[in-house]
């Protein structure tokens, strides 16, 4: 069966785990852009539709405002016929607001008519809105309605008092709507955006009294929340569908004074469409982004894995004696790693161990019981690659060969075994006792210092001064002391520094300890 490595698996997960990160924070952005974009849009439409609705208003009222100045003058020239002519025509042309102006006196005769080719100045005017006009008494506006010669239009009115406070009549001024000539067509103009926005004007009856479309003009609106809340005077802004069921973010307010309502409306298609290309920026960002980023992960894992890789190759051929070396030439450079091989070194050295013990003449000497060179050799290694620190004592007895020449080798031999005893007797069970060749020995001390193994030291060398021999006398020792790796960074090193302080115990006169450096 064949099983994913773990370079792979990791190349798979980081993947994985980036791209649903990237997806989600890509959702994330597209949902929070939409909903930007759809509220801005929304502000921006009611904030136009409030501020043409404020600009009609005013435009209404200073409408109003000529006609009441007007009005107060012309109590002492209705009777004045080509001053009453100058009046009118003052106030056609003055600011261009009106399309006609008309002064009525109270049997509703038309007195005079700006522009005077209207012909009709000395006829009765019967119309609902004239005689409405005539009725009120007061500044009025009309409802939209079309005029006699077909104009859509409003009709704005200011009553005429004398000085006594009679009533004589009105001054009045139509305003074309929807039309190319119309003061307030000017003013309300087209929607700036020409992507299928719309800009209009709806009457109190609902019908549309403005729009870039002039087909539209006179249509009723019906079924539109936003013609619905304006006419109700609230100002908004909502998501809707028009009449040709288009998604449409439409925004509103109401005209105060005449209860009319300004909806400007943008196609959410045409909104959005600037989203994608934001999306697409994003993602082009992201890949920018991303494909380095791969790369480092696939360097990374590469790096993460070797280690692993290399331990799990020799772990195969774990029955090769190479493979300890191997083991120790792996360059494990973060814990896990470290653990791993020390474990597996470990664990060799268990298995050499075991098998050390079915074969445990290799590595003991059949004199004294100790071990012998080639263990002291293997114990060393095992701790150097546990990175075990150890103390090393090496030692021999003093003037050895006078004993065998004086007292022959049979003693010679139960003096090494005296010697190789009282070693024992000081070690402690973790301790290695060794017997390197001939009357020299050594004593290895596991995760001990070395003042500790002075003392160690100096404690044997005491007891075998004090302790006779099977000679019937006393023997002496002289032993050397060095660390790993205080002392030195390779074994090698540090028992040949152990040798040399044992050298210099014995120049200096034997029966004593040296510590290296």
């Amino acid at each position: 069966m064949h099983h994913l490595d773990l370079r792979r698996l990791i190349l798979l997960l980081t993947i994985t785990a980036t791209l649903l990160t990237f997806l989600n924070s890509f959702h994330a952005s597209y949902q929070t852009l939409h909903r930007q974009l759809i509220a801005q849009t929304l502000e921006a439409n009611r904030a136009y539709a409030a501020k043409l609705a404020h600009s009609t208003d005013n435009f209404l009222q200073a409408a109003q405002q000529q006609l009441a100045y007007s009005a107060g003058l012309l109590p002492g020239v209705l009777d004045r016929e080509e001053r009453l002519d100058a009046e009118v025509a003052r106030l056609k042309e003055q600011t261009g607001t009106f399309n006609g102006i008309f002064v009525v006196n109270t049997d509703g005769r038309v007195l005079a008519t700006a522009p005077s080719g209207l012909g009709l100045a000395g006829s009765v005017l019967k119309t609902r809105e004239a005689q409405a006009a005539l009725n009120a008494r007061q500044p009025r506006i009309s409802a939209p309605y079309v005029g006699a010669r077909g104009h859509l239009l409003v009709f704005l009115s200011q009553p005429i008092f004398a000085r006594d406070g009679r009533y004589l009549g009105y001054v009045g001024g139509a305003i074309h709507l929807g039309e190319n000539d119309g003061s307030l067509q000017a003013l309300l103009g087209d929607h700036y955006y020409k992507d299928g926005s719309q800009l209009y004007v709806v009457d109190q009856n609902r019908h549309r009294i403005h729009h870039q479309n002039p087909s539209q003009i006179g249509e009723v609106v019906t079924g539109n929340p936003a013609v619905e809340a304006v006419l109700r005077g609230e100002e908004g802004s909502r998501q809707l569908l028009d009449s040709k069921g288009v998604d449409m973010l439409a925004g509103y307010a109401p005209v105060a004074s005449t209860g009319w309502g300004v909806v400007a409306q943008r196609p959410s298609a045409a909104t959005l469409a600037a989203l994608d290309g934001l999306m697409l920026e994003i993602l082009l960002n992201a890949l920018l982004f991303f494909v380095p980023m791969l790369a480092a992960i696939w360097w990374l894992s590469k790096l993460i894995v070797r280690p692993l890789r290399q331990l799990a190759i020799t772990a195969r051929h774990w029955e090769f004696s190479a493979a300890q070396e191997q083991i120790r030439q792996v360059r494990a450079w973060y814990f896990e790693a470290e653990q791993l091989k020390l474990a597996m070194l470990g664990g060799l050295a268990l298995l050499h161990g075991k098998l050390g013990r079915l074969n445990q003449e290799n590595i003991t000497d059949p004199l004294t019981g100790l071990v012998n060179r080639r263990g002291q050799q293997l114990a060393l290694e095992r701790w150097q690659a546990q990175r075990r620190p150890f103390a090393v004592i090496t030692l021999d007895i003093d003037h050895f060969k006078q004993v065998n020449d004086t007292y022959g080798h049979d003693i010679g031999d139960q003096v090494l075994q005296h010697v190789s005893q009282l070693m024992d007797s000081v070690s402690r069970s973790s301790d290695l006792a060794c017997r390197s060749g001939g009357e020299e020995f050594a004593l290895l001390l596991p995760e001990a210092s070395l003042e500790a193994a002075a003392q160690v030291a100096e404690r044997l060398r005491g007891l075998i001064s004090h302790t006779q021999s099977p000679t019937g006398s006393f023997v002496t020792i002289s032993a050397g002391i060095a660390h790993w790796p205080d002392s030195a960074t390779s074994v090698p090193a540090v028992l040949k520094l152990a040798d040399e302080a044992l050298y210099r115990a014995k120049r200096d006169g034997r029966n004593r300890i040296v510590v290296a450096g």
